[in-house]
């Protein structure tokens, strides 16, 4: 089949200024933290918070979700770490793994929200449409390093990959499905309908962040059935496949918990409560009437 359009891929994910060299992978992780603050920050302020603490949130986050994202890839995927003892800290070289540095930064920021008195699940809530755009952003530092991309496709958006990058066994292909591409147009797909829902719905924080976790595992496990980048596997499936399943359904059991079967216990109970013979604190027992002697 002859291609009729393709994505160009970069040459290099390094873009040289003079004397400075400007690696875009890192470039795409600032912008995208950029993106989290700002968004993260107007929402909250309108709740009644303020800037500052956002700011704190996210020194503190971002720091520990580095640390936590590479700390993931590492250990799950030891064998593409460089060799050399810098190897573990060569973050300029790809290899940061999204579930530990969500959990990482997340768990600091938590940690930082608690001690200012602040609700950890209101913050939870707003700063869930900021993290997809970030990984939206972040998607884009893939492109620049080729890497994380799909099986080989024919189709009109294939993404073109310099033979160096690819895989041994599909040397032979030249365009292959732009994974982080699809990823990251869902990831801002799904930022706006969480934006839609936090209008238009009354949710109970945190479940915004739970339905934020759930929508992306769901995308995220028919994107691992794509990808052919080197990972550990486990019962035919990539390990984060399961990781990502694991996730939406607990997320998923959370949400429907929280924000459905959660209230309408409540109402029930409240219901109840006020029928006449019901019991609860609603019911208030009347006291007998004695009479005084005559």
């Amino acid at each position: 089949m002859t291609l009729v359009a393709s994505i160009p891929s970069p040459d290099s994910g390094v873009i040289e200024l003079g004397p400075l060299s400007l690696h875009m992978y890192g470039l795409m992780l600032l912008l995208g933290i950029a993106a989290c603050i700002g968004i993260t920050g107007l929402r909250w302020t309108r709740r009644g918070g303020d800037w500052d603490l956002v700011l704190r949130v996210a020194v503190w986050g971002v720091a520990f979700g580095i640390v936590g994202a590479r700390a993931y890839h590492v250990i799950t995927s030891w064998d593409e770490v460089p060799d050399e003892w810098w190897g573990v800290f060569a973050v300029w070289k790809g290899g940061l793994g999204v579930w530990g540095g969500i959990l990482a930064g997340c768990i600091a920021g938590a940690v930082i929200v608690r001690r200012s008195g602040e609700s950890v699940a209101a913050f939870a809530d707003a700063v869930a449409p900021g993290l997809l755009v970030a990984q939206a952003i972040g998607r884009v530092g893939n492109w620049w390093n080729q890497e994380l991309f799909g099986k080989p496709t024919d189709a009109a958006w294939g993404l073109e990959i310099n033979l160096e990058h690819r895989p041994p066994e599909y040397a032979d292909s030249e365009t292959f499905h732009p994974t982080f591409l699809y990823e990251g147009l869902w990831d801002l797909f799904a930022a706006g309908l969480l934006l839609l829902v936090d209008r238009f719905f009354r949710i109970r924080p945190p479940a915004l962040f739970s339905l934020y976790v759930a929508i992306y595992c769901a995308f995220r496990l028919y994107e691992e059935t794509l990808r052919i980048d080197s990972s550990h596997h486990l019962w035919g499936q990539r390990l984060n496949f399961w990781v990502a399943l694991v996730l939406l359904v607990l997320s998923s059991a959370f949400f429907i918990w929280w924000q459905i079967i959660r209230p309408w216990r409540r109402r029930r109970r409240a219901g109840r409560a006020a029928k006449p013979g019901g019991r609860g604190p609603a019911m208030a027992i009347p006291k007998k009437r004695v009479r005084s002697p005559r």
